[in-house]
C-alpha cells in the first residue's frame, strides 16, 4: 500500500499525461481521470478503510457539491422554469420509477430499486454541458431542455442524498422519509437563515484586511465547517458544501470566491473522479462483462426512451427529441456519489455496485460518440426532418433572390444587429442567418431580412447567396463554429472577404490560418475606447489621442491602413475618389502569375497590394520582389479607377 505522498505522486504524474492526451483529442478530461483510477485500482485496492483514496473522494465530493451551489441561480431557475422543474422533475421522477419497476421485476426489494433508479436518472452535467458549448448547441431547440434537465439533477442531488439513507431506515419506507425531510427542512431553516445573517458581516470583516491568504482560508474554513455541521447532524457532507456554495452566491463575494475556489476544486474534482476509477474491478468487468454490457445497453435504452418521449410531448421534432435523448442517455458523476452513499446503507451489494459502475463509467465514455452521431441519426429516422431543412433551404433561397453584392451576416444576436444597423444606413444588402427560432421570428416580423439557419452548413450559405456575396462576416464570439463557417465559404468562394469576431486575441492565428480576412478582437476595441476617455480625462489634447488610436488600429488592422484620418481631415469627399478594398483570386489564365509585384507596377495607378494570401497563409504588406502564384489572393486599395486598372494588369 504506498504511502499518501506517494499516492499524490502518482496520481499528479498520471494525470498530467493523460489529461493532456485527452484535451488533444477533444475528449472531456474527466474520462481521463477515471481510466487512471481504473489502471491505478489493480494495485490499489480501493475498499480499504485506511485508503487514502477514500479521503481524496470526500473531499472531492464536499468541492463538488460547493461549486454546484456556488452556481445556484434564482434568476436562472425563473426564465427556464419549464425546461428545469416540469421536464426536468417528470425525467428524474419517471427515470427513477422506470429503474424501479425493472428492479422489482427482477426480485428486488423495492428500497434498493428505487435508490437504483435514483443513481441511474443521472447524466453527467461536466460532460454533456462542455460537449454542447464546444459545438455552440447550448442555446439551440435541443439544447435548452438538455440543459434544464441537467440543471434540475443538480438541484435534486442534496435531497437525494438525504433520502436514499432514509430508504434504508428500519421504521418503514414512509416514516423514514418524513423524518429525513423533517430533519432536512430544519438544517436547511437553520443554515440558510442563521448563516445569511452572519455570512455577509463576516465577509465584510474578512475583506477589510485585503489579504487573499485569509479571504482563501476563509473560504476553506466555512464550506468545510458547514460540510462537517449537515455531517454531525446525521446528514452528509455533500450537502453542507452545497449549502455553503448558494450561502456565498447570495453574496457580493461570488465570484472572487469563485475564482479563487476553481483551483482547488478543478484538483479535488479530478481526484474524486480517480477515486471513482479505483472503485471499478477491472477482474469483475472482465469476468462479467455480458451482465455489464445489458445494463449499459438498459441504462442508455430507458433513458433515451424517458427523455424523447417527454421532449416530443412538449412538442418539439422527433430529431430534436432523439438528440435531446441522446445526449442525456449516460450516467453522471452524481450518480456516483448517489452510488456510494447507497452501498455505505446496504441497498445496493457489492456485486452489483460493480456491474452498475462499470456500466455507468461505460455510458460516460460513449457520451461524446452519442451527441457527435446525433444529429445524423436524428436525419435517419425522422422523415419530417428532411422536409422541414428543405423548407429551410427553400426560404432563404427565397429571401436572397435577387440580391447580389451583398453582405452575408453570421448570427443576429446584438453585434449582428448593431452592424446591420450600420449596413442599412450604407444601403448595403445583406442577409442574416441565425439558429435561434424566437429570435429569427422576432426579427422577421420586425420586417428585417433575417432567416433561421446554420452558417456552418454550406448548403445554408449557398442558398444565403454565397457565390454572390461581397463579404462574410461572422458575429458569434465561437471559434470552432467560425473555423467550420470559414472553410465552408474558403472551399467555394476562397477569395471572398470573411471578417471575425472573436471575444480576445487568443485564437487570432488559428482564424486567421484557416482564411479569416480580418479578425475583430472586442477586448481590444473596448481597450481603445477606454483608453481614449482616460487620456482624455488625463488631459492629453483631443488630437493627440486621435493620433494614437489610429496608430493603434492602423498597426492592429493592416488591411485598413491608411483609413483611420483624425477630425481634421476632410470628412466629405467625392464617392468616386474614395479608396476602397477589392480581393482578386490569380488562375492560371491572368497573366500577373509568375510575375513580381514590382513588375506589374500597381502603385503607379495608385493601387497598393495590401495583403496576399496563400493557401491559408496571409502575408501583410508584401515585397515588391514577391512572385505571385496561381491560387494568390490580393487584397488590392485604391479607387475604382485604380482598382479597375490594378485589375486590368492582372489579367493582361
Amino acid at each position: 500500500m504506498p504511502t499518501t505522498l506517494e499516492l499524490v505522486l502518482l496520481l499528479l504524474a498520471t494525470a498530467v499525461v493523460t489529461v493532456a492526451l485527452f484535451r488533444r483529442l477533444a475528449l472531456p478530461p474527466i474520462l481521463a481521470y477515471i481510466l487512471i483510477g481504473a489502471a491505478l485500482g489493480l494495485a490499489l485496492p480501493y475498499h480499504e478503510e485506511d485508503s487514502p483514496a477514500v479521503h481524496l473522494a470526500e473531499f472531492g465530493v464536499v468541492f463538488l457539491m460547493f461549486s454546484i451551489g456556488l452556481e445556484f441561480s434564482l434568476a436562472k431557475l425563473k426564465t427556464m422554469r419549464n425546461e428545469v422543474f416540469v421536464l426536468g422533475g417528470a425525467q428524474v421522477v419517471l427515470t427513477t420509477l422506470a429503474f424501479a419497476g425493472i428492479a422489482l421485476a427482477a426480485g428486488w426489494p423495492l428500497e434498493s430499486g428505487l435508490a437504483v433508479g435514483a443513481i441511474l436518472a443521472m447524466s453527467s452535467t461536466a460532460i454533456v454541458s462542455k460537449l454542447l458549448a464546444e459545438r455552440n448547441e447550448l442555446d439551440s431547440d435541443y439544447g435548452r431542455p438538455v440543459i434544464g434537465v441537467l440543471l434540475f439533477q443538480d438541484l435534486a442531488v442534496a435531497p437525494l442524498v438525504i433520502f436514499i439513507p432514509a430508504l434504508a431506515a428500519s421504521q418503514g419506507l414512509a416514516g423514514s422519509l418524513l423524518l429525513a425531510s423533517v430533519k432536512a427542512a430544519a438544517a436547511l431553516a437553520l443554515i440558510l437563515i442563521i448563516g445569511q445573517r452572519i455570512l455577509r458581516p463576516w465577509f465584510h470583516l474578512i475583506a477589510q484586511a485585503k489579504s487573499s491568504e485569509l479571504f482563501m482560508l476563509n473560504v476553506l474554513l466555512i464550506t468545510l465547517a458547514l460540510a462537517y455541521a449537515t455531517d454531525r447532524a446525521g446528514l452528509s457532507l455533500a450537502l453542507g458544501a452545497f449549502l455553503a456554495g448558494v450561502l456565498i452566491s447570495e453574496t457580493e463575494y461570488r465570484y472572487q470566491v469563485e475564482s479563487d475556489i476553481r483551483p482547488f476544486r478543478d484538483v479535488l474534482m479530478g481526484l474524486f473522479f480517480v477515486s471513482i476509477g479505483l472503485l471499478l474491478d477491472l477482474e469483475v468487468l472482465a469476468a462479467h462483462w455480458a451482465e455489464v454490457l445489458a445494463a449499459l445497453l438498459a441504462l442508455i435504452a430507458v433513458k433515451l426512451v424517458i427523455v424523447l418521449g417527454l421532449v416530443w410531448w412538449l412538442q418539439a421534432s422527433l430529431a430534436i427529441a432523439l438528440r435531446a435523448g441522446l445526449a442525456l442517455a449516460q450516467a453522471g458523476e452524481f450518480g456516483f456519489v448517489l452510488l456510494s452513499v447507497a452501498g455505505r446503507n446496504g441497498l445496493v451489494d457489492a456485486a452489483t455496485q460493480q456491474y452498475l459502475l462499470a456500466a455507468m463509467i461505460l455510458s460516460m465514455l460513449a457520451a461524446p460518440l452519442l451527441v457527435h452521431y446525433a444529429p445524423r441519426l436524428a436525419r435517419r429516422l425522422d422523415a419530417g426532418e428532411w422536409s422541414r431543412r428543405a423548407a429551410d433551404i427553400h426560404a432563404i433561397a427565397t429571401r436572397s433572390f435577387g440580391i447580389h453584392d451583398h453582405v452575408i451576416l453570421c448570427g443576429y444576436g446584438r453585434t449582428g444587429q448593431s452592424l446591420a444597423r450600420l449596413l442599412e444606413a450604407e444601403d448595403v444588402p445583406y442577409i442574416a442567418l441565425d439558429h435561434d427560432p424566437k429570435r429569427v421570428a422576432a426579427a422577421a416580423a420586425a420586417g428585417e431580412n433575417v432567416v433561421f439557419g446554420e452558417s456552418t452548413r454550406l448548403e445554408v450559405l449557398l442558398a444565403a447567396g454565397l457565390r454572390r456575396a461581397k463579404a462574410v462576416v461572422i458575429t458569434f464570439a465561437h471559434t470552432r463554429a467560425a473555423l467550420h463557417t470559414i472553410a465552408a465559404v474558403q472551399s467555394v468562394k476562397p477569395e471572398l472577404p470573411i471578417i471575425v469576431r472573436t471575444v480576445d486575441e487568443t485564437d487570432l492565428d488559428q482564424l486567421r490560418a484557416a482564411g479569416a480576412t480580418e479578425v475583430v478582437p472586442e477586448v481590444m476595441e473596448g481597450a481603445l475606447m477606454l483608453g481614449s476617455q482616460t487620456l482624455l480625462m488625463a488631459g492629453v489634447p483631443l488630437a493627440r489621442v486621435l493620433r494614437r488610436i489610429r496608430a493603434t488600429r492602423e498597426e492592429r488592422y493592416a488591411a485598413l491602413r491608411g483609413y483611420f484620418r483624425g477630425l481634421t481631415d476632410e470628412e466629405e469627399q467625392d464617392e468616386a475618389a474614395q479608396e476602397r478594398l477589392v480581393s482578386i483570386q490569380l488562375t492560371e489564365r491572368h497573366g500577373a502569375t509568375g510575375k513580381t509585384l514590382a513588375e506589374l507596377g500597381l502603385e503607379a495607378d495608385g493601387a497598393a497590394v495590401v495583403a496576399v494570401r496563400r493557401r491559408g497563409i496571409r502575408g501583410t504588406e508584401p515585397s515588391a520582389d514577391t512572385r505571385l502564384q496561381a491560387g494568390d489572393i490580393l487584397v488590392l486599395r485604391g479607387t475604382p479607377q485604380a482598382l479597375a486598372l490594378a485589375e486590368m494588369k492582372l489579367t493582361g
